[in-house]
């Protein structure tokens, strides 16, 4: 399997209470994200959130959607949000949120591996596509 390990780093002016609302519920995440097509929920989880299931599709550079399954692993509001993806992609990502210069710093880490045949035996020259 090819590994990926991607960190994007965004500088949001809106406090972290608001950021964090937009993050945790991801069913709105295709009215801001523009690569997120699709997002259903397959459990609702925990109260906290904890246990949740989504699918999410990815529109991808390549003439592909891109989907998978994440399960909420960690909730710790309104700074840490963690979750554990099954499918075409297998992993982790983690979103922390943290106050600063009035707005808020959001940072996503997200360390996975593709699954499927195709995306492994491309990864050494489409690497830069499929990141």
């Amino acid at each position: 399997m090819a590994e990926y390990h991607f960190v994007s780093i965004w500088q949001v002016q809106a406090p972290i209470e608001r950021v964090w609302e937009e993050i945790y519920h991801a069913e709105c995440w295709p009215s801001w994200w523009r690569y997120v097509v699709g997002v259903e929920e397959l459990e609702p989880g925990a109260a906290d959130g904890v246990g949740k299931r989504l699918r999410l599709l990815f529109r991808t550079r390549l003439p592909y959607t891109l989907g998978f399954d994440v399960r909420v692993t960690r909730v710790q509001r309104p700074s840490e949000l963690e979750a554990e993806a099954t499918g075409e992609l297998e992993g982790t990502g983690r979103w922390t949120l943290t106050p600063a210069d009035g707005g808020t710093l959001v940072r996503y880490n997200w360390d996975i591996r593709t699954t499927r045949w195709w995306m492994n035996l491309l990864a050494p020259v489409a690497r830069p596509m499929f990141s």
